[in-house]
């Protein structure tokens, strides 16, 4: 069975875009025989530094998953009213604008390939509650003129992040995931569209404070026909390099004698266990994993062990 890796969290850390060290790393997840393709980050184009480096060093049969958290998060840097749920319609059209380049990439390198490899795109209900300018309805107003889109075969999945808890500090701190179902639910049925959720676990522990946090989104996202994509990124309670209730994409704790791994992650085989029951894989269109890692100088084949090790946790538990 194959996966899907959210690389560029645990790609190499260097002062200057460095191809050959990137191009290294990208080899090591080429002898990976169970990474089916990548979680691919798009910030305004196809790559942040280099296209044709990208196109040229990418295992064309890879597929693709593209998630906009990178560039959304940078823009919200400059402008608090940024994204698809904004009341503020200037913020809200330049988050359509973000994502009207981000199919213009996906385009791109499906021609490259020449196929549809880009299997879905990760969208985000930004920006933050406490701005202010968040609500559910532009969500809506928002989603069905993306669903009107050519996305060349790529399926939209709102990403559930950590939401708005009064009297809890938040990573993101989007909308709840009642209220992005609520809109997706709306939309799909009154636009004949098909936008889906996906869970990630470490955001949904974040966002609970506990482990039960993503098995409750997952089986919320299952009662309403929207699950079709579940990526597992641990989180932790305790303060250290990951810091506390952040979303740092910690790596899971020990299982099946792996190597590399975080002691202090909440993101155990129990866990992946108990979350791939609730899901059923069967039915997701995006199953994988993110990892970051620490500290940053580590060095490729250190950052591929973790990954290594997720991997060999989920293929375990899930085959």
């Amino acid at each position: 069975m194959g996966y899907f890796v959210g690389a560029y969290a645990t790609a190499p850390v260097t002062e200057t875009w460095d191809p050959t060290i990137q191009t290294e790393y990208l080899n090591g997840l080429k002898a990976m025989q169970n990474v089916r393709g990548l979680e691919h980050p798009f910030t305004g184009t196809l790559h942040p530094d280099d296209d044709d480096w990208f196109l040229s060093t990418v295992d064309p049969a890879w597929d693709f998953v593209f998630t906009g958290i990178p560039g959304v998060m940078q823009r919200l840097g400059g402008d608090a009213s940024f994204g698809i749920a904004s009341t503020v319609e200037t913020g809200r059209q330049a988050a359509l604008d973000f994502y009207q380049q981000a199919r213009q990439a996906i385009h791109k390198l499906n021609r490259h390939l020449g196929r549809q490899a880009v299997k879905a795109i990760f969208i985000h209900a930004a920006p933050r509650v406490s701005s202010g300018c968040a609500s559910a309805e532009a969500l809506s107003t928002s989603l069905e003129t993306l669903a009107s889109w050519d996305w060349d075969g790529a399926a939209l999945m709102l990403e559930h992040c950590d939401a708005y808890v009064e009297g809890q500090s938040a990573d993101k701190g989007f909308l709840s995931i009642d209220a992005e179902i609520s809109a997706l639910s709306r939309v799909n049925r009154t636009a004949a569209s098909h936008i889906g959720l996906c869970i990630n676990w470490g955001r949904s522990a974040l966002e609970a404070r506990g482990v039960d946090g993503p098995v409750a989104h997952l089986n919320a996202a299952r009662a309403a026909g929207l699950l079709r994509g579940l990526m597992f990124s641990g989180v932790s309670g305790q303060d250290g390099p990951y810091g506390a209730w952040r979303d740092t994409h910690m790596p899971p704790a020990q299982a099946f004698d792996i190597p590399a791994f975080e002691p202090s992650s909440l993101l155990t085989e129990s866990e992946f266990r108990r979350c791939l029951e609730v899901a059923d894989t069967g039915q997701l269109g995006v199953l994988g994993v993110k990892i970051g890692v620490r500290p940053e100088n580590l060095g490729v084949a250190e950052r591929l062990a973790y990954i290594k090790g997720a991997l060999t946790i989920l293929d375990r538990v899930a085959g």
